[in-house]
């Protein structure tokens, strides 16, 4: 049932990208969005679905948001594969845009996407005006400097820092550099219904620091090919992780621990949220 509907929702937030970008120009930016978007688990859209339909939020609406906040997220993983910054290769089993085009082009790429994320929160069918400000409102703090970009930043700094972050500063810089935007996705449906965010923010910011956790075991323990990246960049570039602080064993339980805080979040809403309870467990069994 899960993998059914998270499926059912990566076809339909890709047909959403289908129909706008079928209205861009054509050329290598539109291709190169195209590309961008395509291939992904696209998790963070099924949080805005789910958490839509828990609120009783029409599903044709929700997906607009869902397509936002995937858009704003390839962005950022294109600039993050960029010389400048992770300096990768590969991604989601494929060249990265620039490798595949050029530097400038992965550039244009993904402030395009980034700015496209914006500009689908503003149709009217996501809802009256006062939720699709409070919609981009938070979005943009989730994605910027107060939230993604800040994480970038402090992951970047991290790299050269003299001492490594302990536990705290690595739960800090996770909380912004993924945690953010999953905190987003997950409370937008509650957000858009005018409803309180309370069990969904409680939610999503579990999900996201175990979602990271388990980034950190597939960066040791998980194979490349299958990941769709590369992997073992954290160690060899000395950086402090879950893994590193905590040890693999202790690092596995907060991961199990956190999913169990995710799914009591959800009481509230009783089995109706049993597809966001399963989200919970895919995100530390996933392997890629």
């Amino acid at each position: 049932m899960f993998a059914e509907a998270m499926e059912a929702a990566a076809r339909d937030v890709q047909a959403v990208f289908d129909t706008v970008l079928d209205s861009h120009e054509p050329g290598p930016i539109t291709d190169g969005m195209r590309y961008a978007v395509a291939g992904g688990k696209g998790l963070r859209g099924f949080l805005v679905l789910e958490g839509a339909r828990l609120n009783g939020i029409d599903r044709q609406a929700a997906l607009f948001a869902a397509a936002a906040v995937e858009a704003v997220h390839a962005y950022s993983l294109v600039h993050d594969d960029l010389p400048a910054m992770d300096n990768d290769d590969l991604r989601r089993g494929r060249a990265t845009v620039h490798v595949k085009w050029d530097e400038a082009t992965a550039i244009l790429v993904g402030d395009a996407l980034q700015t496209l994320g914006f500009e689908l929160l503003t149709r009217d069918a996501v809802g009256p005006a006062e939720v699709r400000v409070a919609l981009i409102a938070g979005l943009a703090r989730a994605s910027g400097a107060r939230g993604m970009v800040l994480g970038q930043a402090q992951d970047i700094a991290a790299e050269t820092a003299r001492t490594p972050l302990d536990l705290a500063g690595i739960t800090a810089l996770q909380a912004n550099k993924t945690g953010a935007l999953i905190g987003w996705a997950g409370q937008a449906g509650a957000v858009m219904a005018g409803a309180d965010k309370g069990a969904l923010a409680r939610y999503s910011g579990a999900l996201g620091l175990a979602f990271q956790i388990a980034d950190d075991i597939l960066d040791v323990e998980g194979d490349a090919a299958t990941a769709g990246k590369r992997l073992r960049k954290d160690e060899s570039a000395g950086k402090a992780t879950f893994v590193s602080l905590l040890g693999m064993d202790e690092a596995k339980a907060r991961a199990r621990a956190l999913v169990e805080e995710a799914q009591d979040a959800l009481a509230p809403y009783g089995a109706r949220a049993d597809v966001l309870r399963a989200v919970a467990r895919f995100v530390i069994e996933r392997d890629k």
